[in-house]
């Protein structure tokens, strides 16, 4: 039977930074959150993906802790934008030091730019992984169609283009090799993931508290 909900890429979150402009990156996500020179970009967990990440990131790491990191974060944050596209349009424009996105976006610059200055700067504790999903709605008027897409994007047919169409990672082996620029592509020390009830229940309460450290 078809799933009504399914894997479709992943990747993990990371800080990105320009290895010509910042020649100390950071190795650490404590690096990032207490060094008050590195000017940050990230996004609103409200509104972006990578925001949420970025809020389950620094609650794994920091437990009880995280809103005197929230709070010194804050101090050196460039600003919170609503979308990725705008945090790494900014930080593409030099308004940066590091920007929250992907492991897998230094892989774009080198495919589709023949630029490798951009790189994944490494996290000690860990990193948060992204993974997307696709979903068919019960009441989908042809659910038969639909089940026929949701097996399709598992195919490894579909799965190839994910690389270099999303620019994230298959889920399942695709039937074309990864392209070489993946092969740089910075691995987690270690997967820091929180328990799906856990964070399905404590969401706003986190939410809540990222908003009350950062507008102190």
């Amino acid at each position: 039977m078809t799933p009504l909900l399914s894997h479709l890429t992943k990747s993990h979150f990371a800080f990105i930074y320009n290895s010509e402009t910042l020649s100390n990156p950071p190795t650490s996500l404590k690096d990032v959150v207490e060094n008050q020179d590195l000017r940050v970009i990230y996004q609103d967990p409200r509104t972006s993906t990578p925001g949420l990440g970025l809020l389950l990131w620094m609650k794994s790491v920091y437990g009880d802790d995280v809103s005197d990191a929230w709070e010194s974060l804050a101090s050196h944050t460039v600003t919170v934008t609503k979308s990725w596209s705008d945090a790494y349009g900014l930080f593409l424009k030099g308004e940066a030091d590091v920007v929250l996105s992907y492991t897998t976006s230094p892989a774009y610059h080198i495919i589709a730019e023949g630029e490798s200055k951009y790189k994944a700067a490494s996290a000690s504790e860990g990193l948060y992984p992204q993974v997307e999903l696709a979903a068919m709605m019960k009441n989908a008027p042809n659910p038969a169609l639909a089940q026929r897409f949701m097996q399709f994007i598992l195919q490894p047919e579909f799965q190839s283009v994910i690389p270099t169409g999303n620019w994230m990672l298959p889920v399942v082996e695709s039937s074309e090799p990864l392209p070489a620029a993946f092969d740089s592509a910075l691995l987690p020390t270690k997967n820091l993931v929180l328990p799906a009830k856990e964070v399905a229940k404590n969401r706003k309460a986190w939410v809540d508290e990222w908003l009350n450290a950062t507008t102190r």
